[in-house]
């Protein structure tokens, strides 16, 4: 099955005949293959979805409510593979995969409570003040969605997207990270197994260059979903406005997190550490930008480094591991070339800045924390997307939200203080679309998702989400009574 693609709710082979190796992120062994599809399989997907869609689309949303539900369940019943699956294909430790599990279940039941509500409330009556026009939108689906999914949180990407579209009414074509693509379709099977509909859902693995610009491009794509990095999310910005197709981009970020001299330092130095390093540092919301106020920066340094140096690294399928490897040969390379430049740049390593001495084989590096870092440094101002960390220091809070504004992204950001007028003041000057405040990287699944400036556009999870697949549509009735030459309508 892996090496295979699903297509009209059968496993078929690829037309192309070159496979991807699945690597053990943990050990640089290749495990398992999949296809590297192309642009005929994109096609064939594609017109799957398409002929598809007036069926699903016209299923009562209940029904839809009920599969999703399903799904839900099979999740829950499938939770120890899917968890073991995961961990292996991206190298994340088991601890994390759990919750990532247990979060897609939770999100396909929350999508399938909104789907009831459509079904109950299909269209909002507009006030018009009128007497001769009775006014009422209805939410329609788009129609047929191309989805474009990351590898640093496989499961929920996938999910993030297509529960939602499939509750509004939406058909998908989905291509998954090359590099994590298994987990994808071991969920595409429980879905097949739920009793979805043939083409509903679409998943086609292999490249970018070969799957993901063909399904970008398709004519038959009403809309492309994608999460990633901004150079490529211009990409297919230029790609969708050859037939004004709808885009969502979630994608790069530099993230702040900002500590005032009022905080508590063993647990902040907690809170920037998980924000920093959790998931190998590979999250689109890594605050891997550390402002810290000056008069206690060298004792929070200090502290930092500690709380970084004791996270413990290993196999993600080793007990009490906080960080595994990161996904790739390739991400391993970038993140280290980073890490290079830094140090040729004058950044300071407090701490990491390589391998772990007993790791001889996998994608391993050590918590980094850089200082005596400026605000041109690349390491500042790029995302690196991996386990560093780069401090600076601020004297007070207006410099503090200009040093943290500076950046193209605007995806999330940070407050810790024990001032909690403070923490609500910065946030609110902040230029992010997620904030936290006194705590760090937070999904909470019933609030929007998404970026500012160059972090992308539009908004995931929550009812934002769903109002991601549905096109307002606009029902205007003429009462009995009213004119009907040209002068005499009574407009409201």
């Amino acid at each position: 099955m892996t090496q295979q693609i699903y297509v009209a709710g059968d496993w078929v082979a690829s037309n192309a005949s070159e496979t991807l190796d699945c690597v053990d992120p943990s050990t640089g062994e290749a495990f398992d293959k999949i296809a590297n599809g192309n642009a005929q399989d994109v096609d064939a997907a594609v017109k799957a979805a398409r002929a598809a869609l007036p069926g699903w689309r016209s299923t009562p949303a209940g029904e839809r409510a009920a599969l999703l539900r399903k799904v839900a369940a099979a999740i829950v019943d499938n939770r120890e593979d899917l968890a073991a699956l995961e961990t292996r294909d991206n190298g994340k430790p088991m601890a994390e995969s759990y919750i990532d599990v247990d979060t897609i279940a939770a999100i396909f039941g929350m999508y399938a409570d909104m789907a009831d509500d459509l079904a109950t409330n299909p269209e909002e009556v507009v006030e018009t003040g009128g007497d001769v026009m009775e006014v009422t939108v209805a939410r329609v689906p788009i129609g047929v969605i191309g989805m474009i999914t990351p590898w640093n949180f496989p499961l929920e990407q996938f999910t993030w997207k297509v529960a939602p579209a499939l509750a509004a009414g939406c058909t998908a074509v989905i291509k998954p990270s090359e590099f994590t693509s298994l987990s994808s379709l071991a969920l595409a099977r429980l879905m097949g197994e739920a009793g979805l509909p043939a083409g509903v859902l679409n998943v086609v693995t292999g490249t970018g260059p070969r799957v993901g610009e063909a399904l970008v491009m398709h004519p038959g794509v009403d809309k492309v979903s994608f999460t990633g990095s901004t150079a490529t999310g211009k990409q297919i910005m230029r790609g969708a406005a050859e037939d004004l197709k709808r885009v969502s981009l979630e994608l790069g970020g530099k993230n702040p997190v900002i500590v005032f001299d009022d905080v508590d330092i063993d647990a902040a130095a907690e809170w920037v550490t998980f924000g920093a390093f959790v998931n190998q540092g590979q999250v689109c919301t890594a605050t891997s930008r550390l402002l810290v106020h000056e008069a206690i920066a060298d004792k929070f340094e200090a502290r930092l480094a500690e709380v970084a140096a004791n996270v413990k690294i290993g196999s993600g399928d080793t007990d009490a591991v906080k960080m595994g490897p990161l996904v790739s040969q390739s991400q391993y390379d970038k993140v280290m070339g980073y890490i290079e430049t830094g140090r040729s740049e004058g950044a300071r390593v407090l701490t990491g800045g390589g391998r772990p001495d007993e790791m001889d084989k996998g994608y391993y590096i050590a918590p980094t924390i850089f200082t005596d870092v400026t605000a041109d440094m690349r390491v500042w101002r790029e995302e690196i997307f991996g386990p560093v960390l780069s401090v600076m220091r601020f004297a007070d809070e207006a410099e503090a939200i200009q040093l943290a504004n500076d950046t193209p992204y605007g995806l999330a950001a940070t407050v810790l203080s024990a001032d909690e007028a403070r923490t609500e003041r910065v946030a609110d000057a902040l230029e992010a679309g997620i904030t936290w405040q006194n705590c760090n990287n937070m999904v909470v699944i019933q609030a929007p998702w998404g970026g500012v400036k160059k972090s992308g556009m539009g908004r995931e999870l929550g009812r934002w989400g769903l109002d991601a697949f549905l096109e307002p549509k606009q029902k205007t009735r003429w009462k009995a009574g009213g004119g009907v030459g040209w002068y005499d309508m009574k407009i409201a």
